[in-house]
């Protein structure tokens, strides 16, 4: 656990040094904010730094850095090195910055940010985008708390669309209310069970001591007889590249474009510009610890055997007569998806008691964040035909017919064996082309501040390369093998040779 470790420290010493840093190039001061000078008690409203830290926490967390975690771990600890750089130069300063952005623009959304800094036509563009996303982050985050929840009340039956229909009921309710007459509430509640569940998780791994890869480490050595055979070489691996299906499937945990969604939501809550490092650049460092601890027990799970300490005998019984069978190897994936997997190991890990309270903080998070997701959303789309909606009638109006998108979503997703799984990879690709516009956005601002836009520039880059590298080599997109590697390159010298003829002109 050596890596491990040394993960969890790295992360701390990242908020402490280069947060700081991050925060003096913006520079906040006294100047009021959207919540003193745009108060309506619906949007915008002054909160206690401790709440909206914890809200805020929970709107970027949802099951991101715990899902994303899971099957990045089949990638072996080479996930370690992405959560943790990704989060302290990527992910947490991207969070940071676009909310702080938002707060200086009167708590501005996404798009209009964008539309500000990059021009109207690709403000349009993310309008179209980032509303496609939030719709999925709902659609995602409907059904995988509806199968934990199916999970914990098995002596009722399937249960599984009624908890569908109660998510969407609730989803509706906390999208029309303001604020802080339910979020405000009871999010905190929420955002202290996933924490419970992370620190829950930590001192398991602290008192187990589990045999777990190093950086060092081939784990593709160890995985005699696991499921991680089935992933690692028939599976998940063969099909996914390390680059760039990594970085998109772990998004949550390291950077997230979704997150600068989110972000404008409590840019209109807090009261002082300084409270922003913590809230913003602290709450996606908590995210990346939630990842690396769920990534730490993932390995264990997939690679060392864990995953036979969390199943019953009829379980484990069912999985070895489809693995002696490879006919039957493609339909083992059910044993091993995402909310299975955190179903299992919280049960076995935490007892009865531990496993209630940290299985809320997971049920509890995606649906926290879809429905803020939706929110957001509303939120966009008000922005955009310019309707106010302080009036219920307007926000019902605008809620419908996304409602019932997200609907169609749900129903396609559930109709597929695959669905989950397929979703997640393009929600992951939507979600980190959603940073890259967010990037370019920072980056712009920082050079007409004239303030160190590396800091930006340089993820702005990756980021870039990443996006466009999976749509040409991904099997689900284009899939153009070595030469898809080869377009991804001329994008990213494209990207460059664009930004710095762009920057002498501006700079003149």
């Amino acid at each position: 656990m050596i890596t491990f470790a040394l993960a969890l420290i790295a992360l701390i010493v990242g908020y402490l040094l280069y947060g700081k840093f991050v925060e003096h190039v913006f520079g906040p001061d006294d100047r009021p904010t959207p919540a003193i000078a745009k108060a309506d008690g619906v949007d915008f409203v002054v909160m206690p730094s401790w709440k909206i830290f914890m809200i805020q926490f929970l709107n970027i967390a949802g099951t991101g850095p715990i899902f994303g975690a899971i099957m990045g771990a089949w990638y072996g600890p080479v996930a370690y090195l992405w959560i943790v750089l990704g989060c302290v130069f990527a992910g947490a300063m991207h969070d940071y910055m676009s909310g702080m952005l938002s707060v200086r623009h009167g708590g501005a959304n996404l798009p209009d940010l964008v539309g500000n800094y990059l021009g109207t036509t690709t403000k349009n563009i993310m309008l179209i985008f980032s509303i496609l996303l939030l719709m999925m982050v709902g659609a995602v985050f409907v059904y995988s708390p509806a199968i934990i929840l199916n999970g914990m009340f098995t002596e009722m039956g399937d249960t599984k669309m009624i908890w569908i229909i109660v998510i969407f009921v609730y989803y509706l309710v906390a999208t029309m209310l303001p604020i802080d007459k339910l979020i405000g509430k009871v999010y905190p509640l929420f955002a202290f069970s996933l924490i419970f569940m992370a620190v829950a998780l930590l001192v398991g791994l602290i008192i187990k001591q589990p045999s777990i890869p190093e950086i060092w480490d081939n784990p593709l050595q160890h995985n005699l007889n696991q499921p991680a055979e089935l992933f690692g070489v028939e599976g998940f691996m063969s099909n996914n590249a390390i680059f760039p299906c990594l970085f998109i499937t772990i998004a949550c945990g390291a950077i997230s474009g979704f997150h600068a969604t989110q972000s404008p939501l409590m840019a209109r809550c807090i009261k002082h510009e300084k409270m922003g490092r913590p809230i913003f650049y602290g709450s996606m460092i908590t995210e990346g610890l939630v990842a690396l601890i769920w990534a730490t027990v993932s390995m264990y799970f997939f690679y060392y055997g864990g995953w036979k300490e969390c199943v019953d005998a009829e379980t484990l019984n069912a999985f070895m007569a489809q693995w002696n069978d490879p006919a039957q190897h493609k339909t083992l994936v059910q044993f091993f998806d995402a909310p299975t997997v955190v179903k299992l190991v919280c049960n076995s890990w935490l007892g009865v008691l531990g496993g209630i309270l940290a299985l809320l903080g997971v049920v509890a998070a995606p649906i926290t964040s879809g429905d803020t997701a939706l929110r957001s959303a509303r939120l966009i789309i008000a922005d955009f035909v310019k309707m106010e909606q302080k009036t219920i009638k307007n926000r019902f109006t605008i809620c419908i017919p996304m409602f019932a998108a997200v609907i169609g979503i749900l129903v396609w997703q559930m109709e597929n064996p695959n669905g989950f799984n397929i979703i997640w990879q393009y929600f992951g690709w939507a979600n980190q082309t959603l940073s890259v516009f967010t990037l370019w956005t920072l980056t712009v601002y920082l050079c007409q501040k004239k303030k160190p836009f590396i800091i930006t520039l340089i993820p702005a880059l990756f980021m870039t390369t990443v996006c466009s590298t999976f749509i040409f080599v991904s099997p689900q997109a284009l899939h153009l093998g070595a030469l898809g590697y080869a377009c991804g390159g001329v994008v990213m010298v494209i990207a460059c040779i664009w930004f710095f003829v762009w920057y002498r002109k501006a700079m003149k």
